[in-house]
């Protein structure tokens, strides 16, 4: 019996947009049994792509959990209104985290390169409207970077 080739399958992806966030003031709940938690409500926002193109709504919101190791642990869920009227649930899950000199940099507000910390986020999106039908059938990964007033995604479409 043979096995099939050991070789991993190269993984290849394609941009599908920018998505960039405003956040508001976050709900600091403090070091719960999970770790030091907060909830920060999501003010609104775009997303640009040559696919996807639109708003994030309104009352959308981050439960943002930093663990025992210093990892922020990101759980996100957003409504994106797309210039055309559709209405797409965004939600995603993710990480952020680096060394502690370039955190530090990044608290205080200071600009730090997506290259200097980890910080990575795996979106699903879902929708009725069937023009979208291909968001449901799709996975995507994104790339962040924190500016002043919130997160800002490089995502790609996973082929």
């Amino acid at each position: 019996m043979s096995h099939p080739a050991r070789t991993l399958y190269p993984l290849q992806t394609r941009p599908l947009a920018l998505l960039t966030a405003i956040l508001d003031t976050p709900h600091k709940l403090g070091n719960t049994p999970a770790g030091d938690r907060k909830v920060v409500p999501v003010l609104g926002g775009r997303i640009d792509g040559e696919r996807l193109r639109g708003r994030i709504l309104a009352g959308g919101s981050d439960w943002a959990l930093t663990n025992a190791a210093g990892i922020l642990e990101l759980d996100v869920r957003l409504v994106i209104e797309t210039d055309d009227g559709a209405l797409i649930n965004c939600q995603y899950q993710g990480m952020r985290h680096g060394p502690p000199a370039v955190m530090a940099r990044l608290a205080a507000g200071e600009s730090v390169d997506y290259r200097d910390i980890y910080f990575r986020i795996a979106p699903r999106f879902d929708t009725a409207d069937p023009r979208y039908d291909w968001l449901n059938r799709i996975l995507t990964v994104g790339i962040g970077e924190r500016l002043p007033e919130g997160p800002r995604y490089h995502i790609h479409e996973i082929c």
